[in-house]
């Protein structure tokens, strides 16, 4: 190490550690937490929304607690070891004089705070992004085969915990290009592809169905400087909470002194210049940018060091902060401290209220990958999310989680139902109704191809393949279309008559495809639909996500 920890520092550092700990036994999970924890029950190379990582931590999490504190351990973990990289990475030689004013400044950053005890994929890439630079710093002073090595798989590291992980290593990349004549940045280069290796053959073997997802079939929708750019300057402010002041003043004042400096630099405004540009184009979220929270965390406090005004008022406001924010983890876990429902609220006893009245019956939600994971955590029973043609994919779209539910009795919740056997109450007010089905069945893995007829331009030739290990009779599927607008969100669904080719084809065998025609009928709500997407399901269900989005041109007659 290039200066020993202050004694200060292991003490305030404990402390939060503990109080990370205590916050993570106590508060109940987010719906993302509970979705990634159902990752962790079947460690994959990949899954539909992200890479790994996050999955593989609650995995060892588990290993060391139960309940929320085994999802969550390994988070607080890697938090302590992110705040100790920082403080590594920083070498101003004032900074043992100014302990409080570094952990004021880390606890004041909202999402790393958050972060310090919630386990999500930001969790892993704060941490890998500290690793990322710390070893970097070392590499441009003097580069060997041994930080090559530790470079590249901090680079895999980081990807496995998400793909925005890319901005990271591209951006520091073109803060120092002739990075591209050196042999030992190739040899990290050549590391990091080679540990990458496993989540590139699961993307092959499931045929890119994230990528595909992410950049072609998530539904967007029309520009709107609100929603979209002002928001994204808005959650810029949150991320740094009230300290965002001072905090962009340090990177706007800070000098480029040495090829680190210009790296840190090149992050932060890459970052934002990345996600400014994207909110012309969609909605940019606020954990998206908080990567930025890293090296602007490395810029603020030498900023702070430097400058004694600012030191001052970013001293009042960490103060100020720390109260705010410790209500706010007190709130996380007593809910009527603050007059809002958050998704740490009343999970338990909405759960515990399903299970009473499932009975023996299996729960299935339709269209929630939330709450299915939150049922199943804190009953211990299996559940899973039916997802039509009125959702996105996910998890729940391409794993087995369907067959466990084949042809038992279940009940069933849906966010569209007015009326049903059975119903239960959220947290925030919603009354959600479940019907009961003796001999449940649902084909949402069979694949529906459709193409255009040559012979006229509303006629069109589908295609429907069984993977399934058996056969389907054809007369117990119904077919729809669902229209969407030009940002894919889906308006309206209509029925459709499909006529198979051959007439004498009544069962659809395991692995095989069965051949139909169909015309596209009207749609009643659009006027000038963007897409259309062909779903199936058998009689009593709404169809799936059977085929692809389909753009619609002027050539197509409705």
């Amino acid at each position: 190490m290039t200066q020993k920890f202050p004694r200060l520092f292991y003490l305030l550092l404990a402390i939060l550690f503990l109080l990370n700990l205590i916050q993570a036994a106590f508060t109940e999970l987010i719906y993302d937490e509970a979705y990634y924890w159902y990752y962790a029950q079947n460690l994959d190379w990949g899954y539909f929304d992200h890479p790994p990582m996050v999955a593989f931590l609650i995995r060892l999490s588990s290993f060391f607690f139960d309940g929320e504190l085994g999802v969550r351990f390994m988070s607080c973990i890697l938090s302590t070891g992110t705040y100790l990289l920082l403080w590594e990475t920083v070498d101003h030689p004032k900074k043992k004089d100014y302990v409080v004013h570094f952990f004021l400044l880390i606890f004041s950053m909202v999402l790393v705070n958050v972060y310090g005890f919630l386990t999500l994929p930001d969790t892993p890439l704060l941490f890998f992004t500290a690793l990322f630079l710390l070893l970097y710093k070392r590499f441009i002073k003097q580069p060997t085969i041994v930080l090559s090595l530790a470079l590249g798989i901090s680079m895999a590291a980081l990807m496995y915990s998400k793909y925005h992980a890319v901005l990271v290593i591209l951006f520091v990349l073109l803060s120092n290009i002739k990075l591209v004549f050196n042999r030992y940045a190739w040899l990290a280069v050549v590391v990091a592809l080679l540990c990458y290796i496993p989540h590139f053959l699961w993307l092959f073997e499931h045929d890119f169905v994230s990528i595909k997802y992410h950049l072609f079939e998530r539904p967007n929708q029309a520009y709107s400087f609100e929603k979209f750019t002002l928001g994204f300057f808005l959650n810029l402010i949150i991320v740094f909470g009230l300290l965002f002041y001072w905090v962009y003043l340090a990177l706007i004042k800070n000098k480029e002194t040495d090829k680190f400096s210009k790296a840190v630099k090149y992050l932060t405004y890459g970052v934002i210049l990345f996600f400014f540009i994207s909110s012309f184009n969609r909605r940019v979220q606020t954990q998206w940018i908080i990567v930025i929270s890293i090296p602007m965390l490395i810029i603020a406090f030498n900023h702070l060091l430097e400058n004694a005004q600012s030191r001052k008022w970013m001293y009042r406001m960490g103060l100020a902060s720390l109260v705010i924010l410790l209500y706010g983890r007190l709130w996380l876990v007593h809910q009527p401290l603050l007059p809002i429902v958050y998704e740490t609220h009343g999970n338990k006893s909405w759960v515990e209220d399903v299970d009473s009245k499932a009975g023996d019956a299996m729960v299935i939600f339709e269209n929630s990958y939330r709450r299915a994971p939150m049922y199943e955590f804190y009953s211990g029973k299996p559940s899973f999310s039916l997802n039509n043609c009125f959702y996105r994919k996910n998890q729940y779209s391409i794993d087995a989680s369907e067959e466990i539910a084949r042809g038992k009795k279940v009940v069933m919740f849906s966010q569209y139902r007015k009326s049903g056997d059975i119903s239960y109450l959220s947290p925030k007010g919603t009354t959600f109704f479940g019907v009961f089905m003796d001999d449940f069945n649902s084909y949402r893995k069979l694949r529906c191809f459709a193409e255009r007829s040559l012979e006229e331009t509303n006629n069109w030739n589908l295609k429907v393949h069984n993977p399934y290990p058996f056969d389907i009779p054809l007369d117990s599927l119904n077919y729809a279309v669902a229209y969407t607008d030009d940002y894919k969100k889906v308006i309206e669904r209509v029925p459709i008559k499909v006529a198979p080719l051959n007439a004498m084809h009544k069962i659809l065998k395991s692995k095989d495809t069965a051949y139909f025609q169909f015309q596209l009928p009207k749609p009643r709500k659009l006027e000038e639909p963007g897409y259309f997407r062909v779903g199936l399901g058998n009689k009593e269900l709404i169809p799936g996500l059977n085929g692809i989005p389909i753009k619609l041109d002027d050539g197509t007659d409705l």
